[in-house]
This record gives structure tokens, sequence and C-alpha cells, in this order.
């Protein structure tokens, strides 16, 4: 795991890998499309890794992919000023969903509360990702998401 200044938090299973095969990022505004456009961007990433590498991307991992860009640039949009930075990586055994944004502290899921209406995102990251990686930047956080390409990598 890259530890980051001021300490990271991990959850699942080992550090995400830096190498990928191919890597896109792109800022995002926080107007009312953004979380729309992160969608459309992962998708056009995801395709794009299959049409120039020998990869397959499971319908399973665009839609976990999608739910997981939904989750995180909504809550950056919601409680963060200024822009969204999403980063996209890919290897042969997985995704990465990184979303930086510039508010320093690091989300905690809540306790599971079944009658809680709403802030259940973290929850879900959470259990659709292989590994989750929080780390406090010196100005910001980045929270990445590693989602397993293989379904037997992943419990769900």
């Amino acid at each position: 795991m890259r530890a980051a200044p001021g300490g990271s938090h991990a959850s699942g299973l080992g550090a995400v890998p830096d190498e990928h095969l191919v890597r896109a990022g792109y800022a995002l505004g926080v107007d009312d499309g953004c979380i729309a456009d992160a969608r459309r961007q992962a998708l056009a990433f995801l395709d794009q890794a299959e049409t120039d590498y020998p990869l397959s991307v499971p319908a399973r991992v665009r839609d976990l992919a999608q739910l997981v860009i939904s989750e995180l640039v909504t809550n950056a949009c919601k409680y963060a000023p200024g822009p969204v930075l999403v980063e996209l990586g890919i290897n042969a055994h997985a995704v990465d969903v990184v979303v930086w944004d510039s508010v320093p502290v690091v989300p905690v899921a809540l306790a599971t509360d079944p009658s809680r209406v709403g802030q259940h995102g973290l929850e879900i990251v959470e259990a659709v990702s292989e590994a989750l990686v929080i780390e406090q930047e010196p100005v910001g956080k980045r929270i990445t998401a590693r989602l397993a390409l293989s379904d037997a990598a992943t419990s769900l």
C-alpha cells in the first residue's frame, strides 16, 4: 500500500497495483452532469482498453465501475468544493477507480443500519471492491477502489 502524508486506510486484499496496461485521468466540474459524465468516461475507457489490449471486461465489472464512480464522485461533489479528479487504470487482473477531492477528511463507512436512509455509499464501494485504499494527500484525499476482472477473485 502506498502511504501518503497524514496516513491512509486500507480494506480488502493488499495494496493497489501500480502497474497498469493503460491509465486515463480527467477532471470533473461539480455541476449537475458530472456524475453521468464520469460514468460515460469510465465506459469509454473500458471500451478502449478492450480494443487496444487483449482484455475482456465482463458486464459485471462495467456495472460495478459505474456504481463505484457514481458513489465516489457523488460524495466528492457533495462535500468538497472545487474540482474532482478521476483516474482509471486497468491490468490483466483488475480495474482501479481513483477519485481525488480537495477535502482531507477521511470518510468512514457507518455501521450497517437498514433503517438509515442514505449515507451507504462507502459501504457499497467497500462491499463490491477487492481492495479499497483511502489516502490523505497534501491537499485533499485520494480513494482507490480495485474491481477484480475475474469472478473468482470476488465474493459477490
